[in-house]
């Protein structure tokens, strides 16, 4: 069976070297139970040395095949690069900056040998802040009486993938992605089982609490249209508090004559059907932007170099 690891790396260059050694090793490992494998990496853009240290490695390792996007698209567009790109039976994507512990790929395998489409790797949250913990804890807990799939606190993008799981989602066209939500939407057999999330080695996260707080938008809105009814229901609800009010005034003004109509209740009335209003129109704004992505047809990525024979999503 051959074995696919999918690696983005973004300004990775300080680790690569010894991530590859460490999967090197593993291969090695699971070359004598009749597994073979190969690497493929994909650089999203990065601004240090990631494409030499590639190259390199391509240069000294037949097994290694790598694309280089000819900027930063993302990491999820460097995922679906990744999936296009690896022929293995089975896929393990993750990440190439060692928090990912490649000694669980044999674990992954031998479940992989059980009969399980998607073996999932579930890290714990030892040695996280309380607050960051809080707060996953409390998004995983709101996004799933949402999105119409589960999403799992701690389950990433680290999993082994069956090849019918990758088709599966390579076949799902989408320009606006969210893998995590892919990956639980398309089903099949699943395990999973947890570990603890090693320490980054080498260089800093790309992440910050913009583009996490992005990330978690998209997936709420990515699987459901629940904001798009909530605000519906919320209309109707003010509409009959409004009808409410207007009938109170009315009995009031019957049984106690007219009075100076309240300075503040006014104020408070426009201020909150106008923050009303904005939120209704920034969640249709929301949709309808990623309608105006959809109808673009733009590729998801385009590359700058590859070993690979045959690209796609590359324009000429």
């Amino acid at each position: 069976m051959l074995i696919s690891i999918v690696a983005p790396c973004y300004n990775e260059e300080a680790v690569l070297e010894r991530f590859h050694e460490a999967v090197q090793k593993i291969a090695d490992e699971l070359l004598p139970l009749g597994h073979d494998m190969e690497f493929v990496y994909v650089d999203d853009g990065s601004r240090d040395r990631t494409l030499s240290v590639l190259e390199h490695l391509a240069a000294r390792d037949q097994r290694v095949r790598y694309v280089s996007f000819s900027r930063n698209f993302g990491k999820e567009a460097a995922l679906l690069a990744g999936l296009r790109h690896a022929s293995g039976d089975s896929v393990v994507v993750m990440d190439a900056d060692l928090q990912h512990p490649p000694e669980l790929i044999a674990r992954m395998v031998r479940l992989r040998e059980q009969g399980y489409d998607q073996v999932i790797a579930r890290r714990t949250r030892t040695g996280d802040r309380l607050t960051r913990t809080l707060t996953a804890r409390l998004y995983y807990r709101l996004v799933n009486r949402l999105v119409d799939v589960e999403l799992m606190d701690g389950v990433g993008d680290f999993r082994l993938l069956s090849r019918r799981v990758v088709d599966a989602v390579l076949g799902l066209t989408e320009y606006n992605r969210f893998s995590k939500g892919l990956f639980a939407w398309v089903g099949f057999p699943s395990t999973t089982f947890a570990y603890e999330n090693a320490v980054r080695e080498a260089g800093s996260s790309s992440w910050n609490l913009r583009g996490l707080l992005d990330y978690g938008l998209d997936g709420v809105l990515s699987f459901n249209n629940r904001p798009l009814r909530a605000a519906l229901w919320l209309g109707v609800s003010l509409l009959l508090c409004a009808g409410l009010y207007t009938a109170w005034i009315v009995v009031a003004a019957l049984l106690h004559g007219v009075q100076t109509p309240g300075y503040v209740t006014i104020i408070t009335a426009v201020t909150a059907l106008a923050g009303v209003q904005m939120v209704m129109l920034g969640v249709i704004g929301e949709y309808t932007g990623r309608i105006y992505y959809e109808v673009k047809g733009r590729p998801h990525f385009l590359v700058k170099a590859t070993n690979v024979e045959r690209t796609k999503d590359l324009i000429p």
